[in-house]
């Protein structure tokens, strides 16, 4: 047997990601590369839209930049760290910048998770309650839910965080994924983390599966109201906002509930990694696509602008 060593005292991990592929790891820097330029002008493109027409002036579209400044960040929190794995032979991250990067990560994966269940809640209203929007949607009330998102986020982070580092972690140092992650960190202890399992399993339910819950219902009965509508532009509205909404929940909470709603000793190692460079590369870059392509809104201020 090879020697256990701690990880803490050696002061840093191997983040060994697609080293089994190295033919693929060419491949998969320029897809990425490509997908994190997406990620940063499509949603830098929805945040100043938003910013500068006074028409975007709206709860749907406050709760969009604060999705898409979270998109940012998210992806920036990882991706240049993985580009520069897949780039070079050198793999290593330090264990503080493996503690931020699991905090942030983690932090604002729970943020998105709270607020697309948000926006569900601001479209439920827009189409079961018109009458009541400007008043149920007011804008201090906004902002406390987007506060409530945020906060929401970086507190559950605190807690996975905090358990996570004060289990002994003895291996190899190696990281058998792409970045820092929960399951891939407890693979490297040596003593029970069924507790650590356990906890992650159950907040993840309360962020993952309560909101999906409620987002679910939000649109069965968006759709009923849908189903009474005569106005046919009306209806298409309807289906351009919310179809784009209903899109991007099916994009990142799917792959979420792969990763975290079953034991770390449940996943596929390798099937792990793919699922989550899905979600956490992937879906980022096609929010601002989604929102945007058929919406008449965002058109609009377009054409205001380059006037």
């Amino acid at each position: 047997m090879m020697e256990k060593i701690n990880v803490t005292s050696e002061g840093y991990f191997v983040l060994l990601g697609f080293s089994n592929w190295p033919h693929l790891e060419v491949v998969l820097f320029v897809v990425v590369l490509m997908f994190y330029l997406m990620t940063l002008i499509g949603n830098l493109f929805i945040i100043i839209l938003s910013y500068l027409d006074s028409h975007l002036y709206t709860p749907m579209y406050f709760f969009l930049s604060n999705l898409s400044f979270m998109d940012l960040c998210y992806s920036t929190s990882f991706i240049p760290q993985l580009l520069g794995n897949l780039w070079g032979p050198e793999k290593t991250i330090s264990y503080t910048g493996c503690m931020i990067q699991l905090y942030f990560s983690l932090s604002l994966g729970t943020t998105e998770c709270v607020l697309l269940m948000v926006m569900s809640y601001d479209r439920y209203v827009a189409v079961c309650k018109p009458l009541h929007y400007t008043f149920l949607m007011r804008p201090r009330f906004c902002h406390l839910l987007a506060v409530a998102c945020w906060v929401s986020g970086f507190t559950n982070s605190a807690l996975h965080s905090l358990f996570t580092f004060w289990v002994p972690l003895y291996g190899h140092s190696q990281v058998d994924h792409f970045f820092c992650e929960v399951p891939a960190l407890l693979r490297l202890s040596c003593v029970d983390t069924h507790a650590n399992e356990l906890t992650l399993m159950v907040m993840s339910s309360i962020f993952v599966l309560i909101p999906l819950i409620l987002i679910l219902s939000s649109y069965g009965a968006i759709a009923q109201a849908v189903l009474r509508m005569q106005s046919t532009t009306g209806l298409q509205k309807v289906f351009g906002t919310c179809g784009a909404h209903l899109m991007v929940v099916s994009l990142f909470f799917i792959p979420a509930i792969c990763i975290y709603l079953q034991p770390p000793s449940g996943n596929s190692q390798d099937q792990g990694k793919f699922i989550a460079l899905f979600y956490t590369v992937v879906t980022p870059s096609l929010n601002p696509l989604i929102y945007t392509l058929r919406n008449r809104d965002v058109r609009g201020a377009v054409k205001r602008l380059m006037r």
